[in-house]
């Protein structure tokens, strides 16, 4: 691999150091590091630093690499979905000893377990493709629905996790979306860009795109997973060289020649990706995500979440080497002059505690689930405090919660129609709505994707706090808080419930909301 960032292994920055490296691209290079100083906070043991060379380069150089890496950086600040790869903290290297390190930007991410790209190397065809496939349009989905266009949707941009589940990764060809289009670099990988792309004119603010370019790539991509070819005679990864596969494109586009679609595509995915292969950006814009992600549940129903091979190793071995690494790790640090620390594992009754109080009687059962449901978008924007305070109001943590004249259900009141939406798309039922009961594993996060999906919506200037307004909105919608201008009258007994428990909660540390 070529890297645009070499790091030395061991290298220190922040909290972390070093490993080895996981992948590299042309604007960023990606290393596995471990935490070896400082307290835990929402900070994993491992985690993947991404290096955005933004330091000592030519002006010109200089000008395009810090646009991308501010892109991603600003998109991973103002975006925060359970698809997308977690952003943990922002750092920048200082060290002038270093210079093709010294001004680096380094993101701090999750770590996954491997990317889309290295699954489809070791199984063209994975049996798991049509679920995983559900997923990437679901993190689709929350970028189009949150006013984003990721710009570069490609196999080796679609991350895979521990636990079979997908996140969306590599934001620098991210673009916000102003009014019907958005602005983006022009490096897009040729091979999932829609042929109207081809022959863009390039503006000052760079090329035009649209939520349908990633419909495009999808599109792509979900036939060379389902299929292990590309959609176009002589196009994708295989026959020819970058013409030969453009040439192929623009006759398509031109009408000259048709999809080369595998007859042996799985039932309703072929006219899914037809559609999102359509010729023109105009035929495409009527196939949103949201529309798409609709018809993906309907042709793989309740599919359970994806059983990946293992991507990369955890056998006993392997976990005793990574101990020792660590160690090794504590070590060098030491050596260079800070002190590491072996932390023990939190407890569930004090997990969280710095943003959950431990004392006012959340149910220590619920913590973990509560303060993990908050943090699947960030900090920011929903609170372990806030999601406590809801659940206290709305059932007063009773689990077994049974309102059928009310049609609600369990520990967060869901009816089951509205809950549909907010769970995982592995817990919800082929068709129809999901039957009663609800389990705290699923009513819990499932009202943290709730709150993260519409926090962004409410309006500033309400007549309650924008996390009493989320409570607000669960009982009736976003929109209607808006319209009613935060909480009416017939709901601001609730409001202030909420509001008390929510001030009862939150963790001295953290301040009032």
């Amino acid at each position: 691999m070529t890297f645009a960032v070499t790091v030395p292994p061991g290298y220190r920055i922040g909290s972390w150091q070093v490993r080895e490296p996981l992948a590299a691209g042309a604007f960023g290079s990606v290393y596995a590091a471990v935490r070896v100083s400082g307290t835990s906070g929402d900070l994993p043991p491992e985690a993947a630093l991404k290096f955005l060379p933004t330091g000592t380069r030519t002006p010109r150089q200089l000008h395009h690499l810090r646009e991308l890496a501010q892109r991603e950086l600003t998109m991973h600040r103002k975006l925060s979905r359970p698809r997308l790869i977690r952003m943990y903290e922002a750092l920048t290297v200082d060290d002038p000893d270093l210079p093709e390190l010294d001004g680096a930007t380094v993101l701090v991410l999750e770590r996954a377990e491997g990317s889309l790209d290295a699954l489809l190397a070791r199984e063209p065809v994975p049996a798991a493709g049509p679920a995983l496939l559900a997923q990437v349009c679901e993190g689709m989905h929350q970028l189009h629905h949150a006013g984003w266009v990721h710009g570069d949707l490609k196999p080796g941009n679609v991350l895979l996790m521990a636990d079979g589940t997908v996140r969306l990764g590599d934001f620098n060809l991210a673009a916000e979306m102003d009014g019907t289009h958005a602005y983006a670099p022009a490096f897009a990988t040729p091979d999932y860009t829609p042929p109207e792309l081809l022959w863009s004119e390039i503006s000052d603010n760079g090329r035009q795109v649209r939520p349908s370019t990633d419909v495009w790539a999808f599109g792509v991509l979900a036939h060379q997973v389902l299929t292990g070819k590309p959609p176009l005679p002589g196009g994708g990864g295989s026959g020819g060289g970058p013409a030969a596969r453009s040439e192929a494109l623009l006759a398509y586009a031109r009408g000259e020649t048709e999809l080369g679609l595998d007859p042996q595509l799985p039932p309703g995915w072929r006219e899914i990706i037809t559609d999102c292969l359509a010729r023109t950006h105009e035929e495409r814009a009527a196939f949103g995500a949201a529309a798409l992600l609709r018809r993906i549940e309907a042709v793989t129903g309740s599919a359970p979440a994806p059983r990946l091979p293992r991507l990369r190793p955890r056998s006993r071995r392997a976990v005793r080497a990574m101990w020792a690494a660590g160690v090794a790790a504590a070590l060098v640090g030491a050596s260079l002059g800070f002190v590491a620390t072996r932390e023990e594992p939190v407890s569930d009754a004090e997990y969280g505690a710095a943003e959950l109080r431990t004392d006012k009687g959340v149910p220590v059962a619920y913590r973990r689930l509560i303060v993990d449901a908050a943090h699947q978008c960030g900090e920011q924007a929903v609170t372990p405090a806030q999601i406590a305070a809801i659940l206290k109001v709305e059932s007063d943590f009773d689990a077994d919660l049974w309102d059928p004249a009310n049609d609600e259900f369990g520990i967060a009141r869901w009816s089951p129609r509205v809950v549909r939406y907010w769970l995982r798309s592995d817990e919800r039922p082929a068709t129809g709505n999901p039957k009663p009961p609800f389990p705290p594993e699923q009513s819990i996060p499932a009202l943290g994707r709730y709150l993260c999906a519409i926090t962004p919506e409410l309006w500033p200037n309400l007549n309650v706090s924008t996390s009493v307004a989320g409570a607000v909105a669960h009982r009736s919608s976003a929109s209607r808080v808006n319209e009613w201008g935060g909480a009416p009258a017939k709901l601001r007994p609730h409001a202030d419930k909420v509001a008390h428990w929510l001030k009862e909660y939150t963790a001295q540390t953290t301040g009032a909301p």
